[in-house]
């Protein structure tokens, strides 16, 4: 096992080049290679592939636990979940990209090493749709901006947030006079504020409703851009320019556009 001291992306970039295969782990989780591509990613701050598939309803959790005691020794974990009829391969392979890239986004954080790497080390679920380390730094790059223009203030990622009761009671209850009306939040961001309760943290609450946790992220930042929750601490002002108006925020649902790269990224490889 060898250490560096450098952040993930660089490390993972030399990686890459030498056509490496094993685990590079740092404390916000673990990306695994085979010939110096991304093939599976978990992390503490982002539901897996399980939690996904359970919590949306797509697999039930004994098949999923049936395939990992029949597959997981042998690292065929996918191969038996399509073996068994449960899942089509494009399914399989368009959640399985959705859990990599989600749990990559925090491995490959700019603060999150010193990483270390063991040489040889497989995962579990065997192989599926890898990825190139140059596209995780582009998209890495896209979703810190895309946070950033949203609500500028990182400490409300990784704190329990709440639900804020505005002037006259409720969400939407009475509102000081002059002072605009909070917006009225969607579908998806209304799941996030039931569990907005000061217990959970944004991983938490992405967990509970088996979403990705970058897409709970954009629900928290903008909720927190509109004023609807607490966030960890009183941030100074916020430029105008900085935050991103409520109904351009809204435009495009976060699981629609990503599925959507995926989707351009699997047809442009095949």
């Amino acid at each position: 096992m060898t250490e560096a001291p450098a952040p993930p992306q660089p490390t993972l970039d030399r990686l890459a080049a030498g056509r490496a295969t094993g685990a590079l782990l740092c404390d916000a989780g673990t990306l695994y290679l085979v010939e110096g591509e991304v093939v599976h990613a978990e992390s503490p701050a982002a539901p897996g592939l399980d939690v996904l598939l359970i919590r949306t309803g797509r697999l039930p959790e004994e098949g999923w636990q049936e395939a990992v005691n029949s597959g997981g020794a042998r690292c065929q974990v996918a191969h038996t979940l399509l073996d068994s009829g449960r899942l089509a391969r494009g399914e399989l392979e368009l959640c399985h990209l959705a859990a990599l890239y989600d749990a990559a986004y925090f491995v490959l954080a700019p603060d999150a090493g010193p990483v270390r790497f063991r040489s040889g080390v497989a995962h579990w679920l065997g192989p599926v749709r890898p990825v190139h380390a140059g596209h995780l730094e582009q998209e890495n790059r896209r979703r810190r901006q895309l946070l950033h223009d949203i609500w500028p203030f990182e400490d409300v990622d990784t704190a329990p947030v709440t639900r804020r009761e505005v002037a006259g009671g409720g969400l939407h209850g009475g509102h000081l006079a002059g002072e605009p009306r909070a917006p009225t939040p969607t579908r998806r961001q209304r799941d996030v504020l039931d569990l907005a309760d000061g217990t959970h943290t944004p991983a938490a609450i992405a967990r509970s409703l088996g979403r990705p946790a970058f897409h709970t992220l954009i629900d928290v930042r903008r909720l927190a851009a509109a004023g609807l929750i607490e966030t960890p601490r009183e941030p100074v002002a916020v430029a105008t320019a900085d935050v991103l108006p409520w109904a351009a925020q809204n435009q495009v649902d976060p699981d629609t556009a990503l599925l959507r790269r995926i989707r351009d990224a699997l047809e442009a490889s095949l």
